[in-house]
């Protein structure tokens, strides 16, 4: 996939090219093989624990590179602090199970399910199957007696449980989740355009659309 976009030269002589925080994560996470590490030391400072995405940047951003000790390749340093910005997501952003999410769906390259698109079905709430065919699981809700004939018949009354999947709780809990991933990502936009360190990309304003399952009206004409 290629991430490359317009070229940006900067005043610090640095010739760098556009590109969107989305696309970003993905190379940092699937072409660069960057780790989400949350005891790294680019993660802490002595004395203090963990700190802000601007003291760590700040600090690799004056080294240039990370050292290779010998025996590990590893990524390219911008997706090392592309990776230690995630990995210091502040709880509000969903902190570190948004971090390992994060990285999770840019290796994929992927966005969280947020069942655009998709109607609720009924469907019968079990299923009996045996070697002859399936059918959906009733039960009984007790004995009728039908008494107009001129005999009396007793006859079983069954009904259908049914469910609506997915339901209104499930959709709900994933579009609140897209919208954390979302506010995650402008977390992280906002931390690379303050800091201004990454050496190779300058991070766009584009970002993925905030409420995919909202229908777009197209204007009248």
């Amino acid at each position: 996939m290629s991430v490359q976009g317009a070229v940006v030269p900067d005043g610090q002589g640095r010739v760098r090219r556009e590109i969107s925080i989305q696309r970003l994560l993905e190379w940092a996470f699937a072409d660069e093989c960057a780790q989400v590490d949350f005891e790294d030391a680019g993660t802490l400072a002595q004395g203090y624990g963990h700190v802000g995405n601007a003291y760590r940047m700040a600090q690799r951003g004056a080294l240039g590179c990370r050292i290779d000790g010998g025996g590990v390749s590893y990524p390219d340093p911008d997706a090392d602090l592309v990776a230690s910005a995630v990995a210091t997501l502040p709880e509000g952003c969903g902190g570190r199970r948004m971090a390992v999410q994060i990285a999770e769906l840019a290796r994929a390259r992927n966005v969280p399910d947020a069942f655009v698109g998709v109607e609720p079905r009924c469907e019968p709430k079990g299923w009996r199957e045996n070697r002859f065919a399936r059918r959906a699981e009733t039960q009984s809700l007790g004995i009728m007696i039908d008494r107009s004939g001129l005999r009396p018949r007793r006859y079983d009354v069954r009904v259908c449980p049914v469910v609506y999947r997915p339901d209104g709780a499930q959709v709900a809990a994933a579009r609140r989740n897209y919208l954390q991933w979302w506010s995650a990502l402008i977390e992280l936009r906002t931390t690379f355009e303050l800091n201004n360190s990454l050496s190779r990309w300058f991070v766009s304003h584009n970002m993925p659309p905030m409420t995919p399952w909202k229908k777009s009206i197209a204007p009248q004409v």
